[in-house]
């Protein structure tokens, strides 16, 4: 017996990921410069990917990029309630991965590493390690 293997087409992939972030975005109420930078895009490029029949293709580092916000964001709306999940990523941390910056800054800063990084640490702390 065979099964049928589904394909996702890379077009769909990036419209439901860019969809998906651009609603984290708004929720966290990023600017255009920060949730564009967060995207490793221009800002010109973010608010055309923004646009339903956007057809340009997103990397894999901006894929991950998008992936790794959406966990965050999750992770945040799991452990915080909504005031402070909506704006800790925007609020100075004293946390030693941020010392005394905005996460959204040393994400923006430190790129894909620094991305993961966050996601990882908040992922620990929601699940107690």
């Amino acid at each position: 017996m065979q099964v049928a293997e589904k394909t996702r087409e890379p077009a769909n992939i990036n419209a439901v990921a860019l969809k998906a972030y651009a609603r984290v975005v708004d929720l966290w109420r990023l600017s255009v410069k920060e949730a564009a930078g967060l995207a490793d895009m221009s800002e010109s490029t973010w608010k055309r990917a923004r646009k339903p029949d956007f057809a340009g293709e997103l990397t894999k580092d901006q894929l991950l990029r998008l992936s790794a916000v959406i966990g965050i964001y999750k992770s945040l709306e799991l452990y915080f309630s909504e005031p402070l999940a909506r704006s800790w990523f925007s609020r100075p941390n004293a946390g030693p991965l941020f010392g005394g910056r905005r996460p959204v800054d040393t994400a923006i800063e430190g790129g894909l590493p620094q991305i993961l990084a966050v996601r990882t640490y908040l992922d620990a702390v929601r699940g107690g390690a």
